[in-house]
């Protein structure tokens, strides 16, 4: 008899805990539900804010620090070109330190492998570019007629280009 009450008290204990990990689990189910429908109800736009990390993503090569002007090698002779391709590659020779900082964006980081504007005159990649012809003359522009610094003149060239 005693091995009875033993045996209905064990089942009735195994129904019990069953009973508690269902209701437990169902629980769980539910609160996430309601956590998820809170969420989807709840939820506003976060306010417009600049991402400087998608910038630096985006951003074509370029040297950050100024790299000296022997170590990055000649570019192609401007007499070589004619009209604003001539100008361009004569910027390059006028300013190659500036231009060793600035991107380009006819993006031939990576098509070329060229490490910065200043690359796109190491070879004649410029002549058939307007992209860098454009973005050469307006830094010699800014570095001359404005005095600004290669750091200014690449914020104003992602501020034009980037788009």
């Amino acid at each position: 008899m005693k091995k009875n009450w033993l045996l209905i008290a064990g089942v009735a204990l195994l129904a019990v805990a069953a009973v508690l990990m269902v209701n437990s689990a169902n629980n769980q189910s539910q609160v996430t539900a309601i956590k998820n429908a809170n969420q989807s109800t709840v939820q506003t736009p976060a306010p417009p804010q600049h991402d400087h990390s998608a910038t630096a993503k985006t951003m074509p090569a370029h040297f950050e620090v100024p790299p000296s002007k022997s170590s990055l090698g000649p570019t192609l002779d401007p007499a070589s070109f004619t009209g604003i391709t001539r100008d361009a590659y004569h910027a390059a020779r006028e300013i190659p330190v500036t231009l060793a900082q600035l991107p380009c964006y006819c993006h031939c980081d990576q098509g070329f492998g060229h490490k910065s504007l200043y690359s796109c005159f190491q070879d004649d990649h410029a002549s058939h570019c307007d992209v860098c012809v454009r973005e050469a003359l307006l830094a010699l522009k800014l570095e001359k007629e404005q005095k600004l610094t290669a750091a200014q003149i690449r914020d104003t060239i992602v501020t034009q280009y980037s788009q």
